[in-house]
């Protein structure tokens, strides 16, 4: 858990972030440097298909980072997938897929390297060091790991695996590898990248005897508003409650008009005492651009079926490019593998660069 304390400095330094990254023409020859230092590290576990809470809670604010000259690596994080399941499932199909909303969003692959967890064995390699550098306490901590272990009980008695247990360190290897120093998150991912500063810090500490081998990455905090799934409940593709973004116009007619609301047929935009018509209009608002309460306003006494046809040509409309271009891409597996492959070879660039490094701070090159 975040306390007060500890949440503020990371907002401080959230807001310190921001403001280097939407600058970039500062004439202050050290802002620029730092400026030009700055690596994001983020991705995506490729469990199912991408939904529109991936659009617009993580996907557009890594395409406006990259569009403002923040080097960007974007992790397709295949190895995850079994952190809390017993099987990958179709893995390569859903790689693809990830792959091809990120291009089909903005994602330049010129600009932005974009590779598979299980395709840079360097960075795996980190594992083993960084271990030793955590106690089975601070892993039992972990929000993530409490919260995924409950989760994983209740729905069929699995007990926690090794993998489960120290899923924080493997994002530490994900982080750390390409000396990421951005890593944007919401508030409740605040543990693991103080987990991996924590890592990076001792690392230097007991094995490069003080030398920085590892910058201490900082959390961007993301402002992106909370979207529900469409049954009231947090918006998950093993609820079944998403949009995907590969959905035609049709598919998202039909999930919309199943969307829970209310008895109340006047929309207004009330938060608090109306979560689900308040969702709908904060979707509508995202994909439109006009306020939440102006949108209620116009549909006014027209009740819940106007409320859903709104959303729903506000998702068809903003959704339209992307999901040409993703079908261009879908039908093109061979570009979309050749796109994941030069990522990999990027990627195993820098972590075998870190790997030798790290081995050479730790007395172990033979």
């Amino acid at each position: 858990m975040t306390n007060t304390s500890s949440l503020a400095t990371a907002r401080r330094r959230s807001d310190r972030l921001r403001n280097l990254i939407d600058h970039p023409d500062s004439t202050d020859p050290a802002v620029a440097a730092e400026r030009a230092q700055l690596r994001v590290l983020t991705g995506d576990r490729p469990t199912g298909p991408l939904h529109i809470g991936h659009y617009l809670g993580t996907v557009r604010n890594r395409v406006e980072l990259q569009d403002k000259g923040v080097e960007t690596f974007l992790l397709i994080a295949d190895y995850q997938v079994i952190t809390d399941r017993d099987a990958l499932g179709d893995i390569r199909g859903n790689v693809l897929g990830l792959l091809a909303d990120y291009l089909a969003a903005g994602i330049d692959p010129a600009r932005s390297t974009v590779f598979a967890h299980s395709a840079v064995p360097a960075a795996n390699q980190l594992m083993l060091p960084f271990l030793s550098l955590v106690t089975e306490a601070e892993l039992h901590r972990n929000p993530t790991v409490k919260d995924e272990l409950a989760a994983s009980m209740a729905k069929n008695g699995r007990p926690m695996s090794g993998l489960l247990l120290t899923y924080p360190v493997h994002q530490a290897c994900d982080i750390l590898f390409c000396h990421g120093n951005v890593v944007p998150v919401g508030q409740d991912q605040l543990p693991h990248i103080e987990q991996a500063r924590v890592i990076a810090r001792r690392f230097n500490e007991r094995y490069a005897g003080g030398e920085q081998v590892f910058t201490e990455p900082e959390a961007l905090l993301t402002s992106s508003p909370m979207i529900t799934g469409t049954d009231g409940r947090k918006m998950s593709k093993s609820r079944g409650n998403t949009v995907p973004l590969g959905a035609t116009a049709d598919e998202t007619a039909k999930i919309f008009r199943k969307a829970v609301t209310d008895g109340e047929r006047r929309i207004t935009f009330d938060p608090e005492r109306r979560p689900e018509v308040a969702n709908l209009l904060t979707i509508a608002a995202e994909f439109t651009g006009r306020p939440a309460a102006e949108i209620a306003e116009s549909i006014g006494d027209a009740g819940a079926g106007e409320l859903k046809r709104v959303v729903t040509e506000a998702v068809n409309d903003g959704l339209a490019g992307h999901r040409a271009r993703r079908a261009e891409l879908i039908a093109d597996p061979g570009y979309l593998l050749s796109v994941l492959r030069e990522g990999n070879a990027r990627a195993n660039e820098v972590a075998d660069a870190t790997l030798a490094r790290v081995r050479e701070a730790m007395g172990t090159v033979y």
